[in-house]
Parts: structure tokens; C-alpha cells; sequence
């Protein structure tokens, strides 16, 4: 397979952003090479040029960014150099690309066929006539059933996973010679993302396709790509053979990465469990108490939706679950998406009521709470949200951000609530100077421990993580799980944790509820769980776990 000739070549690369407070080396030295039809995942948490590297290069630089050392060779030609004009001739014909987010690469105006189109009357590469055949048959090669009728549908008319599959029909449409893969499959559930991670690895094969994966996920990288380069602040720290490097890293910052991916750490649990050893990678508290803190009956709850025709719908989200959180406990709550884990959540929230069926507290039951009695209860329920950008008002400084819930719980003096603010950020490992800035000075890892901060404020005893770790890089991750399981112990918190990264559950979780259309289709220990699903639907999501099946050993890493 391994060519003589590179594809791909960047030697000694350097890429510089001007700012406001000068230049920013954000780039610095890499050497890499891609031969035809290899695979090569570039991995490093946010900030660490991965990114960076990739659009430089077909030319997409952001802002100020650009190429100030070094050479982008491609079949032995530079082109860091060319015009972004003399690069047309390169995008999608030679260079494809799937970018990271399916929600905002593709037009909402338009319809997915038409912008499937566009790529290939950009490239030349099918005569008119042919266009819309063509069009269906990538669509069909991207895993997308009834493409025809699919193609004359809008955006907003997809799911994500089907986005995504747009994206690469897109990115394939040309038959480029290399695929820069961008994180495309963070977005999605871990069933969705093996299907479409197998369906992208088919295609590649098939034609010849040499794939750059752009990745934080580690699991995804060991399983996917042959080849791993490691990244961090701008330097490749590592290159290899994947499973090499991930068997044997040899640099600090490679150790650490290997160490924290949950999917690694849950391959690495069951290898513990097989050769009967106890692991240390399990962030929870094994806890014994049966204690129940919430208990939800036979919940259920029906949304009017209109149907194709416009005419009334009732939609069944979530269909006579039952189950309880025990106190000082993790609860992790998984399915796919669609399969009403987050309706649940808001149910047990009081924030949408059930249309049948009781979410009690402690024994009361939280329907019959109203005025007073309902804001006390509050109290003692908080939640950490998915999106730490969006969570936080830009508006207040972080010490208002704290304080707001003691506020309007009126609780303590001006004096007592900026001593209590401190306390918290103590309790979440940041510096108390953080009180004066802003969210907007602060990284995605940051915010998220603010918002945990002030989840914390009024000492509730039940706090809802819906997906709050998903959106941060894997050493991140980390951290917030490893302070959230400090706190559980510290505090005696009960957790009901939403997800679909079973990696997390894994190592996280006390208790699993496995949910799948409105429905609970399993309840038990995570040991059980794990180590012997019932149903099909359980194994599946345990399998389509990135990088479970990449064989560890127990000793292997640090």
C-alpha cells in the first residue's frame, strides 16, 4: 500500500496568527507524511494546532492565519505558497473535506441534493445530464437510504447523523485523493458515529481514498487510523504505528492522554475484570446504600407533533419509565439520541411535566409542590448543562455567575455570599482571582468547573449532569469527572448522569437505566451491565464504543 512517493508532505511547518497583542506561533516545526490510501489521525486537545495543520492544508486558514515556515508539498509540488485562485484546483478534486460540525457546514436554504451538486459543478466532474443520478449515488455511497427522495429535503429535515453522511457525500463527491476528516463524528452518538466511522472507512477503501483524521478521541484514533500523530501546543510529540504509540507512549503528554480517554480506561477495566485484578480506573465510589433519593414511576409523557400532512400527532418521549437514584450514587441514564433520556431529566427537573406517572423526593411527590414549597425544593436539585458556552450569562463576571443562585435564594449577608463564591471556587480547583472576569476569558474545561461552582452554591443534595462532559477535549474530561467523584465523596451528592458516552459510564457510574424510544429496556449495576447485557440494543451501544476492542493489557500504560 505504502508507496514511495508521499501524497502528502509537510516539512518543517510553521503557521503564525496575528493579534491584537502581536503574532502567535500556533504551528510550529511539524513534519508529516501521507502516502496513498494510508490512514492518519493528528490527536491534541483544543489549542493544539491540529486543526490548524489540517486547513492549511487546502488553504482554509481562518482570519490572520497563515503559512510562515516550511513547506506543503503535495505529489512533490509546494503549495503553501499558491493563491487561494490556484487552489480551487486542488479542493475536492484532489484535497476532500468533512467538516467538524453538521449543523453549521451545510446552507439551511438549500436543499442537501443542490449543495451535493455544487460540489461536483465545481470540480467538472459529471456532465450536466447526469448530475442528479450522480448526486443520488453518492448520497447511497454515504449510507443514506431512499437518497433520491432525500436529496430534494432540507437540512433542518435531517438528524445529525444523516448531516453528517451529506458532509462526506460531499467530501467524497469529487473522488479526491485525500479525505481530511475534522472531528466528524464528535457531535454524534457512539451507534451513529461506529456506523458512519465503518461506512467512511469502506469508501475510503474502496477508492483508494488516503483519510487525515483530525481528533481528541483517542479510542477513535487507535481504531481507525494506522498511523498517530500527537499533538500539543503547536509540536508533534509522538508519531507511529497507533497502536504502538498507544501500547508504549513514550512522551509525558502521550502518557497522560492514553491515561485519561475513557474509552482506553474502560478497555483497560475489562482486562482487569477478565484477569481478576481490581482496577483503580473506576472514578466511582462503589456505594452500598440503599438509600432512594428519587424515585420515578411508571413516567410518561406525550408532545402534540404535527404529521406529514400537517394533521395532529401525539408523540410518546418517554413510556412508563420506572426507576430510583440511591443516594450517593451515580445514576447514568443512556440511549441514543431521539430516545427520551433528556425529557426524563427535565420531568425529574419540574421543568415539563409528566402527563402520567410521579417523580417523588425523598418520598414527596414533586407534582404536588407548588409556590413556595416548589422554589424551596429547588434547592435541592440543581443541574450542570451540555454546553459550557451557552450556560453561562457573557454578561455577568464569574462572581456573579456564583452568587446568582444565593441571591435569589436570598441566602446570607453580601459579606457571607462573596466568603461562600471563594469557597466554591476552592472546592472546583480555581483560582479565587477568577471572580472578576468574564466567561468569555475563560476555556470550555473553565467554564464547565464554574458551572459546576454554582450548581454547588445552595448544597442541594441531587445534581443532573445532562452530557456536561461531552463537549470537552479527553484530558479535560478527565478532570471534571475525577472533581465531580471528589465532590460526590466529599459532599454525599447523588448524580443522575445523561449520556451517550458509554466510555464515561464506565468508569463513572454506580447504577446504569439504559433508555431507548421512550421506553427503559434495562436497568442494573454497571458491573452487570457491562459484563452481560440482555438486550441486543445494550450490547450494541457498548460495542460501538471507539477503541474498546484495541487490546491494552492492564500494565501497559504508565
Amino acid at each position: 500500500m505504502n508507496q514511495e512517493t508521499p501524497l502528502l508532505e509537510l516539512k518543517d511547518l510553521q503557521i503564525s496568527f496575528t493579534s491584537s497583542t502581536g503574532v502567535v506561533d500556533a504551528v510550529r516545526g511539524v513534519n508529516l507524511s501521507i502516502y496513498p490510501g494510508q490512514s492518519v489521525a493528528i490527536v491534541g486537545e483544543s489549542g493544539s494546532g491540529k486543526s490548524t495543520t489540517a486547513m492549511s492544508i487546502i488553504g482554509l486558514l481562518p482570519g490572520s492565519g497563515r503559512v510562515t515556515g516550511g513547506e506543503i508539498l503535495w505529489e512533490g509540488e509546494d503549495i503553501s505558497t499558491l493563491s487561494s485562485k490556484q487552489m480551487e484546483k486542488y479542493r475536492g478534486s484532489e484535497i476532500g473535506l468533512v467538516p467538524q460540525d453538521p449543523m453549521s457546514n451545510l446552507n439551511p436554504v438549500w436543499k442537501i441534493g443542490t449543495q451535493v451538486k455544487e460540489a461536483l459543478k465545481a470540480n467538472n466532474v459529471v456532465p450536466g445530464s447526469e448530475m442528479d443520478e450522480r448526486v443520488t449515488q453518492l448520497l447511497e455511497e454515504a449510507g443514506l437510504p431512499d437518497a433520491e427522495r432525500r436529496a430534494k429535503q432540507y437540512p433542518h429535515e435531517f438528524s445529525g447523523g444523516m448531516r453528517q453522511r451529506a458532509l462526506i457525500a460531499i467530501g467524497m463527491a469529487a473522488r479526491p485523493k485525500l479525505l481530511i476528516a475534522d472531528e466528524p463524528t464528535s457531535a454524534l452518538d457512539v451507534t451513529v458515529q461506529k456506523r458512519i466511522l465503518d461506512h467512511l472507512d469502506s469508501l475510503t477503501k474502496e477508492h483508494g481514498t488516503a483519510v487525515l483524521f483530525i481528533t481528541h478521541d483517542l479510542g477513535l484514533a487507535a481504531e481507525r487510523a494506522e498511523h498517530l500523530v500527537v499533538m500539543h501546543r503547536g509540536r508533534i510529540v509522538e508519531s507511529g504505528p497507533s497502536l504502538q504509540i498507544l501500547r508504549d507512549p513514550q512522551h509525558p503528554y502521550t502518557k497522560r492522554l492514553v491515561k485519561a480517554a475513557p474509552s482506553l480506561a474502560s478497555a483497560r477495566i475489562r482486562a482487569a475484570q477478565e484477569q481478576g485484578l481490581e482496577s483503580a480506573e473506576l472514578l466511582a465510589p462503589k456505594a452500598s446504600t440503599d438509600e432512594v433519593v428519587i424515585r420515578v414511576e411508571n413516567l410518561t409523557r406525550e408532545f402534540d407533533v404535527r404529521g406529514a400532512k400537517g394533521d395532529k400527532k401525539e408523540l410518546l418521549a418517554v413510556d412508563d419509565v420506572t426507576f430510583d437514584l440511591r443516594k450517593g450514587t451515580t445514576l447514568a441514564l443512556v440511549g441514543e439520541s431521539g430516545s427520551g433520556k433528556s425529557t426524563v431529566a427535565n420531568m425529574i427537573l419540574n421543568l415539563i411535566d409528566p402527563t402520567s406517572g410521579k417523580v417523588y423526593y425523598k418520598g414527596t411527590d414533586l407534582s404536588t409542590l407548588r409556590g413556595r414549597e416548589l422554589f424551596d425544593m429547588r434547592r435541592k436539585l440543581q443541574v450542570v448543562f451540555q454546553n459550557p458556552y451557552g450556560s453561562l450569562d457573557p454578561m455577568y463576571s464569574i462572581y456573579r455567575c456564583i452568587e446568582e443562585p444565593l441571591l435569589v435564594h436570598k441566602v446570607g449577608s453580601r459579606k457571607e455570599r462573596e466568603q461562600r463564591v471563594a469557597e466554591l471556587l476552592d472546592m472546583v480547583s480555581m483560582p479565587r482571582s477568577t471572580m472578576r472576569r468574564y466567561p468569555n476569558e475563560l476555556s470550555g474545561g473553565q467554564r464547565q468547573r464554574i458551572a459546576v461552582a454554582r450548581a454547588l452554591a445552595l448544597n442541594p443534595e441531587v445534581i443532573v449532569l445532562d452530557e456536561a462532559v461531552s463537549a470537552l477535549d479527553v484530558l479535560v474530561q478527565n478532570q471534571i469527572l475525577k472533581l465531580l467523584s471528589g465532590l460526590q465523596e466529599d459532599l454525599g451528592l447523588s448524580y443522575l448522569f445523561i449520556t451517550h458516552d458509554l466510555a464515561v459510564v464506565r468508569q463513572t457510574a454506580d447504577d446504569v437505566a439504559v433508555m431507548r424510544q421512550g421506553k427503559l429496556v434495562e436497568f442494573g449495576t454497571a458491573d452487570e451491565i457491562f459484563a452481560n447485557p440482555r438486550e441486543d440494543y445494550t450490547r450494541n451501544l457498548i460495542d460501538s464504543v471507539p477503541g474498546l476492542g484495541v487490546e491494552l493489557g492492564v500494565g501497559t500504560t504508565l
